[in-house]
């Protein structure tokens, strides 16, 4: 297959069968359990994977077989088996469910009105992020066996509650242990791009740590005048209370329970990154003028972001709306946190570390309670040659420029469930999350043309591992 032919092959499948039904899913508010508990009665979720299961029966291959999984009162799972001429299995996953449709979108756009402008940027919840993955995974099978390439047996694999966490795919992932089978090469399509001109590979996850932080000091709220100078204020009992974990200055976490050495070889490919992206790294994000980023080079930075841990608060109950706030102590402060952690940092342990720091001594006596829970991180094994060959090379002939390989500082759980569950896998992190692509947030897109690239790019590697001797 020659790189024009197979780059129109996708693309024509894209424009003429992916893109409509992609827009059509992305209309859907098909929010995770988290985000809407009557996630089942309000039926978004049925609808979504109703589309896209029509759409995999209207074009999956001969011999493939599509079910939708559903048991009780847990998400569905969404099952592609591929028969393959070769041996092994390859497995490929993605999810359906979205993040919340968030405030700040710009004008003309909006979470479930899918925009595709003149770039190629289609913006709109859930289709970077990641309901293309359904729709590129299948594509890209398609355009294999259209040449003729002879490959291992394929399993797609699409979940519908990443977004809370996936506490439904554990249960999936042993009762259908048998249709999964023993995939040698796992390629996950719910990972980021460092730039949109060449393949990227995700080499490591950071673990989470999350929960609430309360604090109270009065049974109710008493007049500021009144009390203010003898009673203590929750917000600055709070405050002292994130600085045993945060040093408020440089941002850095202060326990080295809640480090980990950095490996060197991530190190190096953290500087090779940061060469690649230049100033891109910071200017990626939409920081205001005049704020400046953290303290450190492009690769400090890079690492500050994947390999060391960082707290976030995003969310909090007790501080009335500014036109309700009265001159009032308030009796109780409430925040959540997110402290991303290091991904071989054991995330039970951090998860007790978080809850000791914050709850010993608590200042003036105040009622301090916390609730922690941890999710594991992950990292890559190293690669075998034949993948990392594929790679380089997939990404040299459809983008014209060398594989790069980095960490990222989110979480997917899917990922230490299969670092666990298939220690002797090969795996290739990848996705379509690049600069100012903005998941989770509002104006969020997908980047077309990258994303026809790599489809045409997973068409390479499943040849090849189709190919492998070894």
């Amino acid at each position: 297959m020659t790189t024009e032919r197979l780059l129109n092959r996708v693309a024509a499948c894209w424009d003429q069968e992916v893109l409509p039904t992609l827009m059509d899913y992305m209309r859907i508010p098909n929010e995770s359990p988290l985000f809407d508990r009557d996630w089942e009665r309000h039926g978004h979720m049925a609808r979504a994977v109703a589309l896209v299961q029509g759409w995999l029966d209207r074009h999956r291959p001969p011999g493939a077989r599509v079910d939708v999984v559903k048991e009780g009162a847990r998400t569905p799972l969404l099952l592609v088996e591929v028969p393959g001429q070769r041996p092994g299995t390859a497995l490929i996953y993605g999810h359906l469910d979205k993040q919340p449709p968030m405030t700040g979108w710009r004008e003309g756009l909006g979470a479930w009105t899918p925009v595709l402008d003149g770039e190629g940027r289609l913006y709109g919840r859930g289709g970077a992020d990641d309901g293309y993955a359904v729709f590129a995974a299948l594509a890209a099978v398609k355009a294999l066996q259209a040449e003729g390439l002879p490959h291992s047996r394929i399993v797609i694999l699409i979940e519908c509650s990443e977004e809370s966490g996936s506490p439904d795919l554990p249960h999936y992932l042993q009762s259908h242990a048998g249709r999964i089978g023993d995939p040698d090469l796992i390629l996950c399509l719910d990972s980021g791009c460092g730039d949109y001109d060449r393949l990227w590979g995700t080499t490591s996850l950071r673990g989470l740590v999350s929960g609430n932080l309360r604090v109270e000091v009065l049974s109710e709220g008493i007049h500021s005048g009144i009390g203010g100078g003898i009673v203590p204020g929750t917000f600055r009992i709070l405050r002292r209370l994130l600085e045993r974990l945060e040093d408020g200055a440089t941002g850095d976490l202060r326990s080295p329970e809640l480090a980990v050495e950095i490996p060197s070889a991530r190190i190096e490919q953290a500087r090779k990154a940061a060469t690649v992206l230049g100033a891109e790294a910071v200017s990626m994000f939409p920081l205001l003028a005049g704020v400046r980023p953290e303290a450190g080079d492009t690769a400090g930075l890079l690492l500050r972001n994947t390999w060391m841990p960082s707290l976030a608060i995003t969310a909090q109950e007790g501080l009335p709306e500014l036109a309700k706030g009265g001159n009032v102590l308030l009796p109780s402060l409430t925040v959540k946190y997110s402290l991303r952690i290091p991904p071989t940092l054991d995330a039970r342990r951090a998860a007790e570390t978080v809850k000791r720091l914050l709850t010993a001594d608590p200042p003036h006596g105040a009622r301090v309670q916390v609730t922690a829970g941890g999710e594991p991180g992950w990292e890559a094994p190293a690669m075998a040659p034949w993948l990392a060959e594929a790679t380089e090379a997939a990404s040299r002939e459809l983008y014209g420029r060398e594989a790069c390989y980095l960490g990222v500082g989110g979480s997917i759980p899917f990922m230490h469930m299969m670092g666990e569950r298939f220690p002797r896998a090969q795996y290739l992190i990848t996705g379509v999350l690049g600069p100012h692509a903005n998941a989770h947030g509002p104006n969020e897109f997908l980047h077309v043309p990258y994303a026809k690239r790599l489809t045409a790019c997973l068409v390479r590697v499943l040849a090849a591992h189709g190919g492998r001797s070894g």
